[in-house]
């Protein structure tokens, strides 16, 4: 039984660093002459530039949703405090 588990146990440790030692794959594509898969990378770049674009976007407009955010939490405790709100601004 020892030499069973012993044997597992060494077929584990050594199938696991053989999947450590690959190295990584080559991510370059090589180009294409075909249309149809050429339109296709056109397309995903250009998806790529409009989500970049998006992010950029939706990062400003939570900008100014948060000091908006703000402004109104200010307005709201003076008000609550009895204080006019111009006086806060």
């Amino acid at each position: 039984m020892k030499k069973i588990v012993s044997t597992l146990l060494f077929c584990m440790f050594s199938a696991a660093s053989a999947c450590w030692a690959q190295t990584e794959p080559d991510r370059t594509q090589p180009g294409t002459n075909d249309q149809i898969v050429q339109m296709h990378e056109r397309i995903s770049e250009a998806n790529r530039v409009y989500d970049a674009k998006v992010a950029a976007a939706k990062r400003v407009y939570l900008r100014q949703k948060a000091a908006a955010k703000k402004e109104r939490d200010a307005s709201v405790a003076a008000a609550r405090d009895g204080m006019p709100a111009a006086a806060t601004q």
